[in-house]
């Protein structure tokens, strides 16, 4: 059977249970050491046996490893990729194989956030909580070099979240770049706001393309992302206080324009009412009047205290 010796496949060499061994190494060959003592009349020729089989023991005794769920160990015979294990259990294979053990299982990372410039230009802060997991043995133990990371020579966990870290960081600025913080970041440099994904309101759109770019930075390390979310996200301290002031006058704004349009509503009902009902005769200045004093009423932020006429004609 051939293998494509640039990424993972199942070591096919032998793997013996483990508690087998047991019997064989520490009952089996000690009885054939002792009996070899005693059978041969030559007490050197028992001795040599014996030493051979003791040696054999002490060599034997590298070859037990305990692998639990979701781990596995990338098999190198002198340097030589042999396949990867991925049995779960006690069992022996041959002593000579250098053994390396990763974790398959789901990994946490929370990246603190960084100052990255969004697509209008303005500094903010974003993190994110990164959920993933190693998927090729071969290409995390051949291909990532750890020296460069600073972590040592041997791959481990410390490589491989500084790796993660790393990219992480990379594909985060990257998103960041394509949008803008606020819709109304959009309607103040010509666009349409209501046509325009915002790092704000983007949700699962901007958690998706994130995703999608983690991924294609870790896949040439043998990793997957399971899940990317932004966690954090807020104006850069230097422009927060003005864009927080922005904020508010937009909304004062937004709800300026919905009182008056209440407002107008109610006014024209009042008027509507007032000849319906024949309740009073207005001229266009009493109308003009009437309109000014309820726009003023109920547009008003503060209580209006009404002022009665008791002027004699």
């Amino acid at each position: 059977m051939s293998h494509n010796k640039n990424s993972e496949f199942s070591y096919s060499g032998i793997v013996i249970n483990g508690f087998i061994m047991v019997v064989v190494t520490f009952i089996i060959l000690p009885a054939i050491a002792l009996l070899s003592l005693w059978m041969f009349s030559d007490l050197i020729i028992g001795i040599v046996i014996a030493a051979i089989i003791g040696l054999f023991v002490l060599i034997s005794l590298g070859g037990f490893f305990i692998q639990e769920p979701n781990e596995a160990r990338v098999m190198i015979f002198f340097g030589s990729y042999a396949g990867t294990c991925r049995q779960v259990g006690f069992y022996w294979a041959n002593p000579f194989i250098t053994r390396k053990k990763l974790s398959l299982r789901i990994r946490n990372m929370d990246i603190e956030p960084i100052k990255v410039n969004d697509k209008i230009g303005n500094p903010v802060l974003i993190g994110m909580v990164l959920v993933w997991k190693i998927k090729d043995t071969y290409k995390v133990v051949f291909d990532l070099d750890s020296q460069s990371l600073g972590v040592g020579s041997s791959i481990n966990a410390r490589a491989l979240d500084t790796f993660v870290r790393i990219q992480s960081d990379a594909a985060l600025r990257e998103v960041t770049g394509q949008f803008a913080y606020d819709p109304t970041d959009y309607s103040e440099h010509g666009g349409h706001e209501q046509h325009n994904i915002t790092l704000r309101d983007g949700g699962d759109i901007i958690n998706n393309l994130l995703e999608k770019k983690i991924n294609e930075r870790l896949e040439m390390a043998g990793m997957e992302v399971v899940e990317a979310r932004l966690n954090y996200l807020a104006y850069a301290p230097e422009i927060a206080a003005v864009m927080l002031r922005r904020q508010q006058a937009a909304a004062i704004i937004s709800a300026r324009e919905k009182i008056v349009e209440g407002a107008v509503s109610m006014v024209e009902m009042a008027l509507h009412e007032l000849e319906q009902r024949n309740v009073v005769t207005l001229t266009q200045e009493n109308r003009a009047a009437l309109v000014g004093n309820l726009m003023v009423v109920l547009c008003g932020d503060e209580p209006v205290t009404p002022m009665l006429n008791t002027s004699q004609s």
